[in-house]
């Protein structure tokens, strides 16, 4: 049976346009994707999560100092006494030449001293009951830098720096702690919560100074920053 070259045509044409459109979907595939590898990581940047900044310093326990101040020796003199000649009925006198010894000056009191001595102390106290953790809230002010040693104390967050907050925890307990943690509620743009790796245990009297810093932070005043001790309560107070 003969072909209808019109019918031909119209099919070659069909298939060319079907292989064109096909190119074309899989090179506008190729563009989105490139375009999307440039535009995400722009919406990551502006949604993340804030950065956290902690510093500390540990304080430990002060050992009692106790001083001893002896007082000045006391020294016994002996002193000449008369004594009394009795009478005879008869006296008699007698010149007697008698040799004589230069009577020796009194000695002259010795210089009072002063002496301190420091009594060795246990340095581990007596241990009993239970720690109790607790926090002093100390300066605000905010970060010059991503390093909690650029603090500076203000009482206003310039609109480019990072907040900042000094805070103290400190055994007042008669036990020691153990390892413990702490959580601080942050005022950033998004709700938050950062969750302290553990710390080292605290001694009755020993403490830790912490400086605590963010960034992304809510604009506004009276911004709150929530600090808790023992988060995850693991200790016994």
């Amino acid at each position: 049976m003969p072909t209808d070259p019109h019918q031909t045509l119209r099919t070659s044409a069909k298939n060319g346009l079907a292989i064109v459109g096909f190119v074309a979907l899989i090179g506008l595939g190729i563009w989105g994707a490139l375009y999307s590898s440039r535009f995400v990581p722009s919406i990551v940047e502006r949604l993340g999560t804030a950065a956290v900044y902690v510093g500390s310093v540990f304080t430990p326990a002060k050992p009692a100092d106790v001083s001893v101040v002896p007082t000045a020796t006391s020294t016994t003199l002996t002193l000449p006494v008369a004594t009394s000649t009795p009478a005879t009925t008869t006296p008699s006198i007698t010149k007697v030449k008698v040799a004589t010894q230069p009577v020796a000056p009194a000695p002259k009191p010795a210089a009072k001293t002063h002496k301190t001595v420091a009594i060795a102390t246990s340095t581990t106290p007596t241990l009993y009951g239970l720690a109790d953790l607790s926090i002093a809230v100390g300066q605000k002010g905010y970060l010059t830098s991503n390093t909690t040693d650029s603090f500076v104390a203000s009482t206003t967050v310039p609109s480019d720096m990072r907040p900042a907050v000094k805070f103290t925890v400190k055994n007042m307990g008669t036990n020691v702690s153990g390892a413990w943690r702490f959580s601080a509620s942050i005022p950033t743009r998004r709700s938050y919560t950062y969750e302290s790796d553990a710390e080292r245990s605290l001694a009755p009297g020993e403490s830790i100074d912490f400086i605590l810093g963010f960034d992304q932070a809510e604009s506004g005043d009276n911004q709150e920053v929530t600090i808790v001790a023992n988060s995850d309560n693991t200790v016994k107070e």
